[in-house]
């Protein structure tokens, strides 16, 4: 006898809606509706059908109604299930940590594999020393010592047989280092194409190095000779040191003109640019050019004729209180180890300098500066391929050789009221302008330093 069930709902039906609900499988947060359009059309019809004939009390608007009712229900209900299992549903823990086997050869820790077989850092290194170096190892027992993490150090010959016992190979030695060789050489190679000198920059450095060597002769060169001239201890002014020397300023003044007029592009600026760029850069060069005459065992610096003077000499020659500050530069230029090219690359780079005061033409200036940069770059890391920071710090040098000049200027002002007679007139002229900044820039004032004209030109003062 058939079993009845409330509504008239028989086994047979309930079956039917249960089989339905076994070949539907529903993913965690998905939205259970089984009366959505959205199932397959016959099963809902059916399932519909089955329905209004068990439940005859509801009427067709009513059970529409319960089926819009149960469906919002389980929307909520699934929604509500969906966002608080985003917060409450524990973090996934994390992988577990990679492991490798003991090493093969001495049963220590593994690093992982190494030429053929799990081993050690220990061993790895032990077998590619060994390999590398074609070592020949003893054994002084019975070549059956026991290799372990303790004992592993005590025989090579043992500990070695137990690497290629355990299958390390040669051959993966050998390509490994290879294959390093091969980068090296890879990287060396493009170190060396980086920093080649392009035509135009190597024409450019064959001039400057050519300029700064007829206008500057190293010390090598020049046969020295000293003066014992108030070389004791230092006074105020030695006059006949301070002749000499001003003697010696002028020429060395009239030689960085002539380099000057050699760098390229320099004579296709204007002529007040020309002039403003000389008497800026003057005293920086002067000063840049004598340091690299210092001998640091005797404390000297030599003068382009030769004359040699102590550091209480230059002093009393008429440097005075600057001259502690131009031997420390001096000191500071020997780790570099300048050459000519250098010294003159450099050189070349305090004169054409678009950050001068009264430039007509700065921007022109700044493309002239620009190969001259990238030549004396180029040119240290090529001559020093291991330090790179070479060119750095020489053009930091530049910074403390205006200061260096600032403290010149100031100089200059008391000299005037140390010396009998006026200042040599090529000096004064160099030097009017650095002493004019020095005023304005103390005073606040930022006006023009002085009035450049085409009179320069005609100056026997000043032999452009």
């Amino acid at each position: 006898m058939p079993t009845t069930f409330p509504y008239g709902l028989h086994g047979d039906s309930r079956q039917i809606m249960f089989d339905y609900m076994e070949f539907q499988v529903f993913g965690p947060g998905e939205i259970v509706d089984f009366y959505s359009t959205s199932s397959p059309s016959c099963m809902l019809q059916e399932q519909d059908q089955d329905l209004a004939a068990f439940f005859p009390e509801l009427i067709e608007s009513d059970w529409q109604e319960h089926r819009y009712s149960q469906s919002v229900e389980s929307q909520s209900s699934s929604s509500s299930f969906s966002s608080d299992d985003l917060f409450t549903r524990p973090a996934s823990p994390p992988p577990p940590p990679r492991t490798y086997k003991p090493c093969f050869v001495c049963q220590d820790k593994s690093s992982g594999y190494h030429y053929g077989v799990s081993a050690c850092e220990g061993c790895k290194g032990f077998f590619r020393r060994s390999v590398q170096k074609n070592m020949v190892y003893t054994c002084h027992r019975d070549r059956n010592c026991i290799i372990n993490k303790i004992t592993r150090n005590r025989c090579q010959y043992c500990r070695l047989q137990r690497c290629f016992a355990v299958g390390m190979s040669k051959e993966s030695v050998r390509n490994d280092r290879n294959k390093r060789k091969g980068k090296k050489e890879a990287v060396k190679m493009t170190i060396m194409e980086t920093y080649e000198l392009t035509a135009e920059l190597g024409l450019i450095v064959e001039k400057i190095c050519r300029a700064h060597r007829e206008t500057f002769p190293s010390l090598c060169q020049l046969g020295k000779y000293t003066t014992n001239s108030s070389s004791d201890h230092r006074i105020q002014l030695d006059l006949g040191l301070w002749d000499k020397f001003s003697e010696l300023a002028t020429k060395c003044i009239i030689k960085v003109v002539e380099f000057a007029k050699q760098v390229p592009g320099f004579t296709g600026l204007t002529i007040a640019d020309q002039i403003t760029l000389l008497k800026a850069a003057c005293l920086d060069i002067l000063i840049l050019r004598i340091c690299t005459r210092y001998t640091p065992d005797q404390d000297t610096m030599t003068f382009s004729d030769g004359l040699t003077l102590t550091r209480t000499q230059i002093h009393n020659a008429g440097f005075g209180p600057l001259t502690d500050q131009v031997f420390t530069f001096a000191g500071q230029l020997l780790p570099l180890e300048m050459d000519d090219t250098e010294s003159g690359l450099l050189s070349a780079i305090c004169l054409v300098s678009g950050d001068r005061e009264d430039l007509e033409e700065p921007s022109k200036v700044e493309v002239l500066q620009e190969p001259l940069l990238e030549a004396l770059k180029i040119y240290s890391r090529k001559r020093r391929p291991s330090m790179p920071l070479m060119f750095p710090k020489a053009l930091m040098k530049i910074t403390d050789l205006r200061s260096i000049s600032a403290k010149g200027a100031e100089r200059v002002v008391t000299l005037k009221m140390e010396i009998p007679g006026s200042m040599p007139p090529l000096i004064e002229e160099m030097l009017e302008d650095l002493q004019n900044l020095e005023k304005h820039q103390k005073s606040g004032t930022t006006q023009h330093t002085h009035p450049v004209s085409s009179q320069h030109m005609n100056s026997a003062d000043f032999p452009l």
